[in-house]
């Protein structure tokens, strides 16, 4: 068991929001949160798997402008570390496979389906069988979202949780499966996490704006096989305290915010699993 819980949040290229996830691991109990420059890990002076939990934040990677984080899963798969012979994916697909946790939230989610790192049926985490499209309203959607939580899934990041509710931010948050049979077997593989809900979590919505983007299936995050990479569309790292809530001063709220639970489950697993 280890008590010290090392946590990597990569930046860069237009991410913005790095600063609150690191904050959110902060205020899980990781000891040690550092947030990464891209840079750094293509130079060779941090690496993957000096760490226990990897965070990729939302924002704007490379503008949007190629696609949701097309470009930037493109960079990983494709970049050398500069003077080694190993590319960066190398190192992903190592950290993945020593067990680690990978957590994608909005951008970052897109980037882990355009890297294949989801669903990634029979641990295969380089084919695609997913991907996020532009919301069915036709513009970018900032508000607050309820979610049910599959209790069912093997979800390391949602263990005993209910429902969450939290914000979306972003203009291609729709999630569409290659086929008809790619969205049965994340049902039966119970590897959809969370969906749009109404507020008692218990009825899926396919209704703008409950439902922000159209979603298939209302689907707002899905997991790997393990339970150990988890991505979603909403962001957990925008309510960790009762003041970030939009009627904190309408309502009697617990203190924490209810997305400090994610990271809380993450850094546990961690300690003891390692």
């Amino acid at each position: 068991m280890t008590k010290k819980v090392k946590t990597i949040v990569l930046t860069g290229n237009g991410t913005n929001c790095e600063m609150e996830m690191a904050h959110a691991c902060r205020l899980a109990g990781s000891a040690v949160v550092d947030i990464v420059h891209i840079s750094e890990l293509l130079y060779g002076e941090k690496r993957l798997g000096d760490y226990h939990f990897l965070n990729l934040p939302g924002g704007f990677l490379d503008g949007d402008d190629l696609g949701s984080a097309k470009a930037g899963a493109n960079r990983i798969v494709h970049a050398n570390i500069r003077k080694k012979k190993e590319k960066l994916y190398k190192q992903l697909i190592n950290f993945i496979k020593d067990g680690k946790l990978i957590l994608g939230v909005c951008n970052g989610f897109q980037l882990m389906v355009k890297l294949g790192l989801l669903p990634a049926f029979e641990g295969d985490y380089a084919t695609p069988t997913v991907t996020l499209t532009f919301n069915e309203s036709g513009r970018f959607e900032a508000r607050w979202v309820y979610l049910k939580v599959n209790g069912d899934s093997p979800c390391v990041f949602t263990k005993g949780l209910e429902g969450l509710y939290l914000p979306v931010r972003h203009g291609e948050g729709k999630i569409v499966t290659k086929s008809p049979a790619i969205l049965k077997r994340l049902h039966t593989n119970n590897q959809i996490v969370v969906q749009y809900s109404d507020e008692t979590y218990e009825r899926t919505v396919m209704d703008y704006p409950d439902n922000p983007n159209g979603s298939v299936a209302a689907v707002a995050g899905i997991c790997d096989e393990t339970g150990r990479i988890f991505g979603l569309m909403p962001h957990p790292e925008a309510y960790l305290h009762y003041t970030n809530h939009p009627r904190w001063t309408r309502e009697d709220l617990p203190e924490d915010g209810a997305g400090l639970s994610v990271f809380r489950n993450a850094v546990d697993f961690i300690k003891k699993a390692f």
